[in-house]
């Protein structure tokens, strides 16, 4: 299952009292101050949560699937994810019970 944006919205308003348009303003603006921050310093520490972090990828050699042709992968800029200790002390819990 997953949590998609919209589920996000409704979260938000349930927990907040906000009005759905309100929700979704909000949440749409905490994704692009996100995505600002990505693209200006490259990372974003949540405590308790975790660390997104812009990774540089260089180019590699790769394959076409469909045909087996050779070809080489451009460069390309990746987000990463690590988790905080508390974070995943908190999934580990939840799987063991």
């Amino acid at each position: 299952m997953s949590f998609k944006k919209n589920d996000m919205v409704e979260t938000v308003q349930k927990k907040s009292g906000l009005t759905r348009k309100e929700s979704q303003e909000l949440v749409d603006h905490l994704m692009e101050t996100m995505k600002n921050a990505l693209e200006s310093d490259g990372e974003i520490l949540i405590s308790g949560f975790g660390k997104f972090r812009v990774q540089e990828k260089k180019p590699r050699r790769g394959r076409n699937p469909a045909t087996g042709k050779m070809m080489v992968l451009d460069k390309r800029r990746v987000v990463t994810f690590k988790c905080s200790a508390k974070l995943r002390d908190r999934l580990n819990d939840k799987n063991e019970k």
